[in-house]
């Protein structure tokens, strides 16, 4: 090859590439600056989230006055109820043993009320007509299955299923329920809660129509909870997350091969959508896996959905139907 045209081409192919590289910085530049921009306005919207502390009140006993509280929080105290019930849970033994742990586990909420405040700031951007409710804490014998209630304008938060997952006071209860029983885990438990209002649960009973509903209420976090990790998000370890991620294409491949996607089984959902101890594959991997994998894979399908329609709005992507939505996503996992 003549000399001058291989210096020719070096250079034609080095400014390329100088090209190349300048256009991508200034795409990431670009996307920066419109991630920084969108953040200040976020953090523009004046809300001041605080926490309404009835537990304290309902066991302080230099300014008890039952008659009060009653009126106050009429919701809280059911009508069949005689007051010498709420009399004697003052007095309660576990009741007091609850609120020394409170105290003790949970004494300064600023941290975690400055997180609530950032979420319903993303909140009140994404869903402008959100009414931001008011909190109020509770002690509500660590009834788990119910850790939060989030109704149209209030949020009644038991403060005694966040304690801590090693808490002595939660032996006996399984590690798979216990390992979200702290408070790190509130701000993902309290935007899920949220988004069960905002998407319809799918009518269709299909394996994949769960599997979707569930990746947009995932995806849907990643957008409220954008500084939060996935383990947080999904209320994983760290390790389940890692497992979940270095196993991808095994799990996808199984699915595909067992033709789940369509089953309308519901045996498939409580092995592979449903809270429990791990998936079941029936394989040697079950006791290795996490619960609830079939919501991590849907989870990763809106991402891919996402990825290639990033101009999707939020109620186009809630109204989308999961037939549609997993065929455009294209979703294919890699090794």
């Amino acid at each position: 090859m003549n000399k001058k045209i291989f210096f020719y081409l070096v250079i034609k192919v080095r400014v390329f590439l100088f090209f190349t590289i300048l256009l991508f910085l200034i795409s990431i530049n670009f996307q920066c600056k419109k991630n920084n921009d969108k953040e200040i306005e976020i953090n523009s919207i004046p809300i001041e989230i605080s926490f309404n502390r009835f537990d304290q009140k309902f066991y302080n006993t230099d300014s008890f006055k039952l008659k009060d509280l009653k009126k106050k929080y009429y919701y809280l105290f059911p009508e069949h109820f005689d007051d010498s019930v709420w009399i004697n849970r003052r007095k309660d033994t576990l009741q007091l043993l609850l609120k020394g742990a409170v105290e003790k586990e949970l004494m300064n909420l600023n941290h975690v009320k400055n997180e609530i405040n950032h979420l319903f700031k993303h909140i009140k951007h994404s869903f402008p007509k959100t009414t931001v409710p008011k909190i109020i804490t509770l002690i509500n014998n660590v009834d788990y299955q119910t850790k939060i209630i989030f109704l149209d304008t209030l949020i009644l938060l038991s403060l005694d299923t966040y304690l801590g997952k090693h808490h002595v006071l939660y032996e006996g209860i399984p590690d798979y329920i216990r390992n979200d029983m702290d408070v790190s885990y509130l701000p993902s438990h309290i935007v899920d809660k949220f988004l069960t209002k905002k998407i319809d649960y799918p009518l269709e009973r299909t394996f994949l129509s769960q599997m979707i509903y569930y990746g947009k209420k995932l995806y849907l976090t990643d957008v409220l909870l954008p500084h939060e990790t996935d383990s947080i998000k999904i209320v994983y370890t760290k390790q389940e997350l890692k497992w979940s991620e270095s196993n991808e294409l095994y799990i996808w491949k199984y699915f595909i091969e067992k033709e789940l996607l369509y089953k309308t089984d519901p045996e498939i959902i409580r092995r592979f959508i449903d809270p429990s101890p791990f998936s079941k594959f029936y394989l040697e991997i079950d006791n290795q896996s996490p619960g609830r994998i079939g919501r991590w894979i849907g989870w990763q399908i809106v991402r891919s959905y996402m990825k290639k329609n990033p101009d999707t709005n939020i109620q186009d992507l809630i109204a989308k139907s999961s037939q549609k939505l997993f065929v455009e996503s294209g979703y294919k996992p890699k090794l």
